[in-house]
């Protein structure tokens, strides 16, 4: 199997390629990174009362509550990012569909505009030929896929990786393979990178695909990443589900993860619960850290 660093789609910023959505950021930032990862629900489901048209608003205002530096969004079509996008014009927009022919579902990244500077772009498939758009392999019941960015920090002075993904809903093993690709990828990256991984990953905690994300390897040893929510919330002694089916319940597994690498050193890692007079944004609950880079 080709490495999916190797074969994933470079864009250098030198080239200042076009993104979907760029605008003027707000002033005051501190030197922490504010992280979220956020599943926004499909726009094309039939959802009645909980139709995208009916809380996008809502998802809009999700995310301008916390203000993260970045957001990495699951199931998001292009005219639910490019509503986001109109709406907070100080994030750039990066992202592909995992479907061959462009359309469908993406795992996008929106990234606060004057303060990151986009050094890389790629993406690579969940799959045994990480390369070709659209592959899925083990038991995936549809393409999955990573878009992933080399960010410069005008704040910090220091560049990061981003790596935003979204697991099989069904196929065990191509979950476990995946969570495998993704800690290849983190492995294969230049030593001493620092790293955010956000994303659904349809599994919870102690799952194997979680193990495979986290714990030690007999081939790769002590695992690059940590889960940033396990380390601020040790005792597990609250209820910590993520999907809550628009709801509100939080008695489920937490498969909502933002993971980082060692360097990191994890300020805030939470789960948000916000709603707007009952409703809720989206049928997961995002998930946000606060992050101090090397």
């Amino acid at each position: 199997m080709k490495r999916p660093l190797a074969i994933a789609t470079l864009l250098v910023s030198l080239l200042f390629a076009p993104s979907l959505v760029s605008g003027q950021a707000t002033k005051g930032q501190d030197d922490s990174v504010r992280a979220m990862s956020f599943n926004i629900r499909l726009g094309v489901a039939k959802d009645g009362d909980n139709h995208w048209e009916k809380r996008k608003e809502t998802v809009v205002q999700t995310i301008t509550e916390f203000a993260p530096d970045f957001v990495g969004t699951q199931e998001t079509w292009n005219f639910q990012a490019k509503y986001i996008g109109e709406n907070l014009p100080q994030y750039t927009y990066v992202g592909r569909s995992r479907q061959r022919d462009g359309n469908g579902e993406q795992c996008g990244i929106f990234y606060l505009t004057e303060r990151f500077d986009k050094l890389i772009e790629g993406h690579f498939w969940l799959s045994e030929t990480p390369d070709q758009p659209g592959s899925k392999s083990w038991d995936s019941s549809l393409p999955r896929m990573a878009t992933w960015l080399k960010l410069w920090d005008r704040t910090n002075k220091t560049s990061f990786y981003v790596i935003n993904t979204h697991f099989d809903h069904r196929g065990a093993t191509a979950r476990k393979e995946s969570a495998t690709q993704i800690r290849n990828f983190v492995n294969e990256l230049t030593k001493g990178s620092t790293v955010i991984v956000t994303g659904d990953f349809n599994a919870g905690v102690n799952s194997a695909p979680y193990q495979a994300m986290f714990g030690d390897s007999p081939t790769t040893g002590e695992s690059p990443l940590l889960d940033s929510y396990a380390i601020k919330h040790a005792k597990g002694d609250e209820p910590a589900g993520t999907f809550n089916g628009f709801k509100g319940t939080a008695d489920g597994a937490r498969i909502d993860w933002i993971a980082v690498s060692r360097d990191v050193s994890i300020e805030t890692a939470n789960i948000d619960r916000i709603s707007f007079e009952g409703r809720f944004p989206s049928d997961h609950f995002p998930v946000t850290a606060v992050l101090k880079l090397k």
